[in-house]
């Protein structure tokens, strides 16, 4: 089978350093450009990584007619401008969470990708780790019952100013960084939206961000509640319990791509072999153009995410509970 061809917007640490030499070994999934608005910035991305093209601008990223999808590691604020224009350009976008700043861009988005008819979704990678697929498969069999409650906790410390996740203007913060995680399992696991949500917030009083917060969703049949925060001590897990059992995560978001992961079910163990979930992802993105079949995580989805995180601050706001 023949490779997708990618170009990679931006030369963000997530990309350089996990999303493009995971996506470089993959099956299906070819680097062949990558794009700064700093020409030097592009070039010594590209000559680190073995990447042949390296532009000094989005716009001659786009132009290239050898390019069939990009992927988008950008800050938040600018997930949904250059998504757009890369439809536009008739390239296939694999964009970073959260898709953006709210659900009415990702509305605007999806009119987009219609318009367009390119193919166009959100990284949240953990929805491709065997891990998480089998946690799901659990979940569905009935082994451990009814699901009645998700417990999710996910934290790292940053007090770094010019990091883009303590700019609020840019759509830092906790909840936007990693409490879209839990939000987007939780959905996934129940197959369900929440009714309501309430959150819990404490603002970063310099940055103006959100530091630590806390969310309860309210699921037809469950609940989910976590915790997320940029500076606390790095921990994360997550738990699942239903009727009859409880399945717990070790290594929930941040699967390493060297080790073996773990999965808890009752009193037993299950472990997975090395895999890189960037890897995976890439691949089912790529398999999806080739066979034109559905992404993994589409815009719909991604919407519906952003209507709970949207829900969650106005919560925050209110101080009352508040319908996605």
């Amino acid at each position: 089978m023949s490779k997708v061809r990618w170009g990679v917007l931006g030369v963000a640490k997530i990309a350089m350093e996990k999303v493009i030499p995971a996506m470089q070994k993959a099956e299906l999934c070819e680097i062949a450009a990558i794009a700064s608005r700093d020409a030097a910035k592009a070039q010594q991305a590209a000559a680190k990584l073995g990447i042949p093209k390296a532009y000094g601008s989005y716009e001659n990223l786009l132009a290239d007619p050898d390019i069939d999808a990009i992927y988008i590691p950008l800050p938040n604020h600018l997930h949904v401008p250059w998504s757009i224009r890369c439809a536009e350009a008739g390239k296939h976008v694999l964009c970073e969470k959260p898709i953006g700043l709210n659900a009415g861009e990702a509305r605007e988005l999806i009119q987009a990708r219609d318009r367009t008819q390119v193919k166009i979704g959100e990284a949240f990678m953990v929805r491709s780790h065997p891990q998480w697929l089998r946690a799901r498969e659990v979940v569905r069999s009935g082994r451990i019952g009814d699901l009645r409650v998700i417990a999710g906790f996910f934290s790292y410390s940053n007090s770094d100013p010019k990091n883009i996740r303590n700019q609020a203007d840019i759509g830092g913060g906790g909840l936007m960084d990693i409490g879209c995680y839990p939000i987007n399992l939780s959905r996934w696991l129940f197959d369900a939206e929440p009714q309501r949500v309430v959150g819990l917030m404490e603002r970063d009083p310099t940055f103006g961000t959100d530091r630590r917060t806390s969310v309860l969703l309210d699921y037809p049949s469950g609940q989910c509640t976590f915790t997320c925060s940029t500076q606390l001590v790095p921990y994360q897990r997550m738990q699942l319990l239903g009727s009859r059992g409880r399945i717990e995560v070790e290594i929930p978001f941040n699967a390493p791509p060297d080790c073996a992961t773990r999965l808890f079910l009752d009193g037993e163990t299950e472990e997975f072999p090395v895999c890189d979930q960037y890897n995976l992802q890439g691949d089912a993105f790529s398999r999806s153009i080739l066979e034109d079949g559905p992404v993994p995580v589409p815009l719909e989805d991604a919407l519906q995410n952003m209507a709970v995180i949207d829900a969650v601050l106005r919560s925050v706001t209110t101080g009352h509970w508040e319908k996605p």
